[in-house]
C-alpha cells in the first residue's frame, strides 16, 4: 500500500490569523522519519492488549464465583483493553501497525472479531472520511449531521428527534447497535437483496448466466467481493465466540459482561472520533474551497490526556497528526507531535472537560462554513 503521506503536497494552511502560520504547508512537516513501522512493536503492543483480555474473561467467572461486586472492576479493565483494540484495530486499517502488510490484514481481521466488526469494510469506510475531512458536503461525521438550513425546515417533533439521537448519552445504545447489530443486520440483509436478486435472474434466465448477476449486483450493505467475504468470515466467527463463551460462562453472565464492555469500549471509541473532529472553529467547508491539508490541520483536535488514556487508546489523542500523515503508526505519533511542536502550537488542543461542550455542535452551518450550536 503507499502511504498517503509518502508525497507532500503544497497546501497554504491558515490555523489563526498570523501571517507566519499562514505561510505553513504540509512539506515543512518532518513527516517520514516516523514512518517507520516495526513488527517488533506492533506484536508488543497486540500481546499487552491481548493478553490482558484473555486473562480478565478468565477471572471473570472466579471473580463471579466469590461476589458479583468484584466483577466490576474486571469489566471496567475489558472496557479499557477493548478500546485500545479497537484503535490497534484502526492502526491495521491503515497499514501502518505492522511493517508487513499481510500482517496487518490477518491481524486486523483478528482485531475485528474481537471487536465484533468486519475490519476491511469498516476500514474502506474510515479510509473514505481521511479522504474527505473537513469536506462536509461530502462527509458529515459518525453522528450524520445536518445543515442548519435543513433543521429549519424540520417540524418541531422531528427537531426534538434529531436531537434526541444526538444526544451524548445516545451513545451507549449506539454503541451496542454499532458493534453487536449492525454487522449482523449487513449480512443478513444484504443475503436477502442478493436471494431476492437471484429470483429475478432466475424469472429472466433461467439457471444461466450466474456471471451475470454476480457482476451485475449492487448491495446498499457491503461494495465489493471482499467486503462480502470479510462481512461472512467476521460474522462466522464472532457468532461461534458468542456460542463457545456463552456456553463456557453461563448465557446471562456472558451476555450481561459483553454487552457492557462492547457497549462502553464503542461508546468511547465514536466520543473519541467525533470529538476530534467536531469542536468549536472545526474546518468545515464545502466541496467548492476545501482544502485538504486544512482539513487535516484545521479539522483535526489534539485531546489532551495523561498517559494512561493514552496508552488505553493508542495515542489516537494526537489525531492531528494522525490526519496529517495516516501512515504514521500510533507508537510515532508521539514522537511525530513533539517534533513538529512549533508548527502545531496553534491547532485545536481539547481536555476531556471539554468534550461535552462538543456534543452542542450538531449543526453546520453551509453558508458560514462552520459547525454551530441548535438555536
Amino acid at each position: 500500500m503507499v502511504l498517503a503521506c509518502s508525497k507532500p503536497q503544497a497546501h497554504t494552511k491558515t490555523i489563526l490569523t498570523s501571517p507566519v502560520l499562514e505561510q505553513i504547508r504540509k512539506r515543512d512537516f518532518s513527516l517520514r522519519p516516523y514512518l517507520q513501522r516495526s513488527n517488533k512493536r506492533a506484536f508488543l503492543q497486540i500481546a499487552s492488549t491481548l493478553l490482558p483480555i484473555a486473562g480478565l474473561w478468565l477471572l471473570l467467572p472466579k471473580a463471579f464465583a466469590i461476589s458479583p461486586l468484584l466483577v466490576a472492576p474486571i469489566l471496567v479493565l475489558l472496557i479499557l483493553f477493548s478500546s485500545r483494540c479497537f484503535s490497534l484495530m484502526h492502526d491495521c486499517g491503515h497499514q501502518s501497525l505492522f511493517r508487513d502488510n499481510i500482517l496487518n490484514h490477518i491481524v486486523g481481521f483478528i482485531l475485528g472479531v474481537i471487536n465484533a466488526i468486519p475490519q476491511h469494510p469498516w476500514s474502506r469506510g474510515h479510509a473514505y472520511h481521511h479522504r474527505h475531512n473537513g469536506n462536509w458536503d461530502l462527509y458529515r461525521g459518525p453522528s450524520a449531521l445536518i445543515t442548519s438550513a435543513e433543521y429549519a425546515s424540520y417540524s418541531p417533533w422531528r427537531k426534538r428527534f434529531y436531537q434526541f439521537l444526538r444526544h451524548p448519552l445516545m451513545l451507549f445504545p449506539g454503541g451496542f447497535f454499532y458493534l453487536i447489530i449492525k454487522p449482523r443486520a449487513a449480512l443478513i440483509l444484504g443475503s436477502l437483496d442478493f436471494a431476492i436478486d437471484s429470483l429475478r435472474h432466475i424469472s429472466n434466465n433461467g439457471f444461466c448466466k450466474w456471471q451475470l448477476l454476480i457482476s451485475n449486483h449492487r448491495s446498499r450493505h457491503w461494495y465489493t467481493a471482499s467486503e462480502f467475504w470479510h462481512i461472512l468470515g467476521n460474522n462466522i466467527c464472532v457468532v461461534a465466540t458468542w456460542v463457545l463463551m456463552g456456553s463456557w460462562l453461563g448465557l446471562g453472565l456472558f451476555w450481561v459482561s459483553y454487552s457492557i464492555v462492547m457497549t462502553t469500549s464503542a461508546a468511547i471509541m465514536i466520543c473519541f472520533f467525533f470529538v476530534q473532529h467536531n469542536f468549536e472553529g472545526s474546518y468545515a467547508h464545502t466541496t467548492n474551497d476545501w482544502d485538504s491539508f486544512k482539513g487535516d490541520i484545521e479539522g483535526s483536535s489534539f485531546l489532551k490526556m495523561n498517559r494512561i488514556f493514552n496508552w488505553f487508546s493508542a495515542d489516537i489523542g494526537y489525531h492531528n497528526v494522525h490526519h496529517l500523515c495516516e501512515g504514521i503508526p500510533n507508537y510515532n505519533l508521539r514522537a511525530c507531535h513533539e517534533a513538529n511542536a512549533e508548527l502545531l502550537k496553534n491547532i485545536k488542543v481539547l481536555n476531556l472537560v471539554d468534550i461535552p461542550s462538543c456534543f452542542n455542535l450538531i449543526l453546520w452551518d453551509r453558508d458560514k462554513q462552520q459547525l454551530v450550536t441548535i438555536p
